[in-house]
């Protein structure tokens, strides 16, 4: 959501005398388009970039075994004969409508992280759901999104990991993917959702130094 994390990047990145653009994702947010809140791997590629492919096909740390995936595919495939004949896709349920007052109990450490910002008054927002619907992981475990990622070269890449964020091992991996020129730039302390908002914790001395060099 740009009134979230892309929001913030995007007005203090102004403020440093760079051109900046917030937007809503396709088909969520203010964005147009039916149906609502679907998303595939197409449709990031064309917005943005980020390997949802590898967690959705392989489970987190790649623990998935080849019985759980064909499983998955099997409930994706059932699910799409269910939203043919209810003639709208099945979407799971989000966030709560209003912002919550504490995380509930008995959450795992990834979930309740995502809680603390999305469903609390942290980084709630009326028009972010949260998950897509149910069929669109059906794309994603089809389609690897780093495959190219060596082609970026000669153009630099920067990334910007938290120390702590669950999500490390997606930008160590790519960073080994990508080609040179690349920088890996780690966080002290951060997790993953302090990168959304915390402007203490963001290294946008970091940010503006990179595109000031690598913008000509």
């Amino acid at each position: 959501m740009k009134e979230q994390g892309a929001g913030i990047y995007a007005q203090t990145m102004a403020e440093r005398g760079f051109v900046a653009v917030a937007f809503d994702e396709s088909f969520n947010g203010e964005s147009s388009g039916k149906p609502r809140h679907v998303s595939s791997p197409d449709i990031f590629v064309e917005d943005f970039s980020y390997d949802m492919s590898r967690v959705i096909r392989k489970g987190w740390k790649d623990k998935m075994s080849a019985e759980q995936r064909n499983k998955t595919l099997d409930q994706l495939s059932e699910q799409r004969w269910k939203d043919a004949e209810n003639g709208s896709p099945l979407l799971p349920q989000g966030f709560p409508s209003e912002p919550a007052a504490s995380i509930p109990e008995g959450l795992d450490p990834i979930t309740s992280e995502f809680f603390e910002y999305y469903a609390m008054a942290r980084g709630h927002h009326p028009r972010s759901h949260g998950p897509f619907t149910q069929t669109s992981n059906m794309a994603f475990m089809n389609f690897p999104l780093m495959n190219y990622i060596e082609t970026i070269s000669p153009r630099p890449i920067l990334f910007i990991m938290g120390e702590k964020a669950h999500s490390r091992y997606f930008t160590e991996d790519a960073y080994k993917m990508a080609a040179e020129p690349k920088e890996l730039y780690i966080v002290p302390g951060a997790r993953h959702i302090d990168l959304y908002d915390r402007t203490d914790m963001i290294p946008f001395d970091k940010l503006t130094a990179f595109f000031t060099k690598a913008l000509r």
